[in-house]
């Protein structure tokens, strides 16, 4: 057996049986002539190919001889690799100090930073950006604040990455703050600047970082900055109104973790990568300027993790690109979920798209502890509504024409509206009970109206059954908010840890006790920032906050909900199917008043697509409408779902029908640009990614949608 595989062997090593294995040499040799080198390493590069020609074309005899060969071609191969004339290479740039700043300059963007004052400039190719320079409130400690140029030591070092031209800033030996340091890296990116901010901490209770500081702008009326505050706004240099705010994200100051500026037609965007425990403060004099900054909000004390920052830089930039690029960034962060995605794994939305929204309320009671109690006519402290009576409202509103809406019902509960939560069942007997909702539920489901209860688990009443300390958010000193302003009257609020069972719960009841509920709108949880409780037992991050809020919404739409809240934010667009307003703001308070700003749709540039987002129908301002502006025409221009209440007259009714069948049209659809079309900005045209436009005007009140035909 053994010589007869050494003569299997002695075969194998034959020219005849290496000439397969020659022949691929071969092809190897013959691509390496599509190797590109500089043209005074071409007359090399042939001689190294012709030599290997020779080599192969002279006869392999063995397997020693074919390995020898292999190792020339490679040995080439190799030599190729390092002198061809396009090849991977690291960014072009460079990190430079001097005795007045670090330098960073790339292919598009110059950065310096002061040693002296840390004042930060970005050049453009054809725009400078100043920051502001630290300042004593850099860092602020409980009882302490701290200028980061007050470190006894900072060094900046070279740190490039295959993408990047950067440098690492480390901060320490600060005076009383014994072990902090702070690491800031800065890093360029084509026309982007990403800086990432970690700590090493000690015992100090961080309470905020207020680093980088904010650009430099002046009061020209060109200058705009460029707000998500609610809806959104664009605040000129030279705006006539105080406008002020210091909040986290995903609140009415800040929708959406980004703000921006442009200068003539330069700009500047910011986005904050890491927005659970961040967000922001601007401040606007009368007449300007505008100075904004973000925040980044310690996490139980701690800064905690990696904070990440990024400048877009665009010497072309509006406000329409800047939404854009935001969309782009959620999109490419995974969190932008598209209407179609939501309308696919929640198929009872098809029964919201394009419907009327109607909203019911049952019983409002008002306790005389609550600061909304009407002392001078006590009788109006007692609202009430019975389940029968709301079902002949919508009756009557279905004989009128309107054959399919979404309803949404408050008041239900024990004590009724905003009162005992998060224990209001059972269903309310005064209201009509446990039969009485039924009725009402099955007779939504007949007339083809989709029936959603108001719903909360945010505020935790001192009358609830269930009330304990130690399940409500808790400050670090053990104290906790106490409030009474709404119906119920006193109140903290609930360690959103504990919300999820309580939805389980009451939904639990619902399905037990035969309610058809097919939607629940979970109030305040899109509208107040994330919280975080130092309650020993149940600690809780922002970050966690966001997750148990998620859960809430998560295990009602596996019923096959339609699940909403009170106004689109950030961190829940991906989780909800509709919100209840995404209004502008307006001065003095959202009750009604004249604009904030020159308000412009923000939110709906990004997120039109993704999230169902009603309006009021009214001529003449309203809640989140500004004085004179139109809600109808607003409806229209952001392609919305229109409210309807009880009792709208038959134009009404049309006005309504009009507007939903229009929201029908582009509600899969990118709201792709907003225009001005007159000084004023009065006239106003908003055009959809199907090609739909729709032109309203403020002052006329007319309007005019050119739909896509056999769209």
């Amino acid at each position: 057996m053994l010589s007869v595989l050494v003569v299997c062997l002695s075969l194998l090593q034959t020219p005849e049986a290496l000439a397969p294995r020659v022949e691929t040499l071969r092809f190897h040799v013959e691509r390496l002539g599509a190797v590109t080198v500089p043209e005074a390493l071409q007359p090399e590069k042939e001689a190294r190919l012709a030599e290997l020609k020779r080599m192969l074309d002279g006869g392999i005899a063995d397997e020693p001889a074919f390995n020898a060969c292999y190792d020339a071609i490679d040995a080439v191969r190799q030599w190729l690799w390092k002198e061809a004339a396009d090849r991977p290479r690291m960014p072009e740039g460079s990190f430079e100090e001097t005795p007045e700043a670090w330098l960073l300059h790339s292919e598009g963007l110059a950065l310096s930073l002061a040693r002296d004052t840390l004042t930060l400039e970005v050049h453009t190719p054809g725009a400078p950006w100043q920051f502001l320079p630290a300042d004593d409130n850099d860092l602020e400690f409980e009882g302490l604040n701290a200028s980061l140029a007050s470190a006894s030591s900072i060094t900046a070092e070279a740190f490039h990455t295959g993408c990047s031209i950067g440098m690492l800033v480390t901060f320490k030996d600060f005076p009383n703050l014994p072990g902090f340091e702070l690491r800031s890296t800065f890093r360029l990116f084509g026309p982007e600047l990403v800086i990432d901010i970690a700590a090493r901490e000690d015992a100090q209770t961080l309470l905020y970082l207020n680093w980088p500081k904010a650009v430099l702008l002046d009061s020209a009326p060109d200058t705009l900055s460029v707000i998500p505050k609610m809806q959104g706004m664009l605040l000129p240099g030279d705006w006539p109104q105080h406008i002020e705010a210091t909040d986290l994200c995903n609140s009415r100051s800040f929708y959406m973790g980004w703000w921006g500026h442009i200068r003539k037609s330069a700009g500047v965007q910011v986005i904050l990568e890491t927005p659970d425990d961040a967000g922001g403060s601007y401040k606007h004099l009368k007449g300007g300027p505008t100075v904004a900054a973000p925040r980044w909000y310690g996490s139980l004390g701690k800064l905690q993790y990696q904070r990440t920052i990024r400048y877009v830089f665009d010497d072309a930039f509006d406000y329409v690109k800047m939404a854009k690029r935001y969309r782009r960034y959620m999109k490419e962060s995974g969190r932008f979920v598209s209407l179609r995605e939501k309308l696919a794994r929640t198929p009872a939305l098809d029964q919201v798209i394009g419907k009327p929204v109607i909203h019911l309320g049952a019983l409002y009671h008002f306790v005389k502890e609550a600061s909304l109690y009407n002392k001078e006519r006590v009788e109006a402290n007692h609202s009430l509504q019975t389940f029968d009576q709301l079902r002949e409202q919508l009756e009557g509103l279905k004989a009128k024409g309107v054959n399919a809406a979404y309803v949404h019902l408050d008041g239900w509960g024990f004590y009724g509206y905003d009162n005992g939560h998060p224990d209001v069942m059972p269903v309310g007997e005064i209201q009509g009970g446990w039969e009485g909702l039924r009725q009402l539920a099955d007779a939504c489901a007949n007339m083809n109206y989709l029936f959603a209860v108001h719903d909360q688990y945010r505020d935790f009443y001192l009358n609830a059954v269930s009330y304990d300390e130690r399940l409500t958010l808790t400050h670090r000193d053990g104290t906790r908010d106490l409030h009474s302003v709404w119906c119920g009257g006193p109140q903290t609020f609930l360690n959103a840890r504990f919300a999820p069972e309580y939805v389980r719960r009451n939904h639990d009841l619902f399905a037990a006790n035969a309610i058809n509920v097919r939607g629940a709108y979970l109030d305040v949880f899109s509208v107040v920032p994330l919280e975080e409780s130092a309650q020993p037992a149940h600690p809780m991050t922002r970050s966690e906050c966001a997750r148990y809020r998620r859960e809430c919404f998560d295990l009602l739409r596996a019923r096959g909900y339609v699940v909403s809240s009170e106004e689109p934010v950030d961190y829940l667009a991906p989780s909800l199917d509709l919100v209840h307003h995404g209004p502008y703001p307006t001065y003095p308070n959202l009750g009604g008043g004249d604009a904030t700003g020159i308000p412009v749709p923000l939110f709906s540039l990004v997120y039109h697509d993704s999230i169902l987002l009603p309006w009021e129908m009214g001529e003449d301002g309203g809640w989140g409408i500004p004085k004179g502006d139109s809600g109808r025409l607003h409806c229209l221009l952001n392609a919305g779902l229109p409210y309807l209440w009880p009792g709208a007259d038959d134009a009404q009714v049309a006005r309504t029908l009009e507007a939903a069948d229009w929201a029908r049209h582009c509600a899969f659809e990118d709201m792709v640009s907003h225009e001005f079309l007159d000084e004023g900005r009065r006239r106003q045209r908003a055009t959809y990614s199907n090609g739909a436009t729709v032109t309203v005007d403020f002052v006329t009140g007319e309007s005019q949608i050119r739909k896509v035909e056999n769209y």
